[in-house]
């Protein structure tokens, strides 16, 4: 069965492109059924026709409560299989969470549980990590603390900027995104309490991506 995924865009939506790319190319049962963001101009919602788009400014609600009850809403009607955060850069709530738990997952550009938050390639370089990376993880009420499923991991050079350490890195992200999302839409991912299960076992620690995209232990 197709995948029908939902995604969560606050920007240009490069990560968004992979997955479409990826649907195009015939490497992911998958269709983008709606794109969603706090950000009415961003470039990401151009990438789908206009009858899959939904933007809002969180601004124009009395409250946080009532914008994340129109998205929610406005998810919930797409009928998604799988709720995707792909920079996506607020805060999530409590009852979003909760509605979609267990089929809501986000992108994050560093080897968490290492740099929780923003500015991560700085932070990598500043710490002078020997590599860097982007997960994938389940969406928890608690700040980029879900279950993670798969990482993949960058070297961080001696000579790295945090522009040039996230250009190395985004082509990795996008693989890595895509590669989760055909482990969903083969029936082989969820998530059991704080824990991922993968093909029905725990996984103890996350899957890797290789150099050939594929994801192991």
């Amino acid at each position: 069965m197709t995948l029908r995924i939902a995604v969560l865009a606050s920007g240009r939506g490069s990560n968004l492109q992979a997955i479409l790319q990826a649907i195009g190319a015939g490497t992911l049962d998958a269709e983008v059924v709606g794109v969603f963001s706090d950000k009415p101009a961003a470039p990401a919602l151009r990438q789908v026709p206009a009858s899959r788009r939904w933007s809002a400014r969180p601004g124009a609600f009395p409250d946080r409560a009532a914008y994340e009850a129109a998205l929610s809403d406005a998810v919930a009607a797409v009928n998604p299989d799988w709720v995707v955060c792909a920079g996506y850069m607020r805060i999530l709530g409590d009852a979003f969470i909760a509605r979609f738990r267990g089929r809501l997952l986000n992108i994050h550009p560093s080897l968490l549980p290492r740099y929780r938050g923003l500015h991560t390639h700085a932070r990598a370089i500043e710490a002078g990590d020997a590599e860097h990376g982007a997960s994938v993880h389940f969406v928890i009420p608690e700040l980029d603390a879900g279950a993670v499923v798969a990482q993949v991991r960058v070297p961080v050079l001696p000579d790295d900027t945090p522009e040039a350490l996230a250009a190395r890195l985004l082509p990795r992200e996008h693989a890595l995104l895509v590669a989760v999302l055909r482990l969903a839409s083969e029936g082989q991912l969820a998530e059991q309490g704080n824990i991922t299960r993968c093909h029905g076992q725990p996984l103890l620690n996350p899957l890797s991506l290789d150099s050939a995209d594929r994801l192991a232990l």
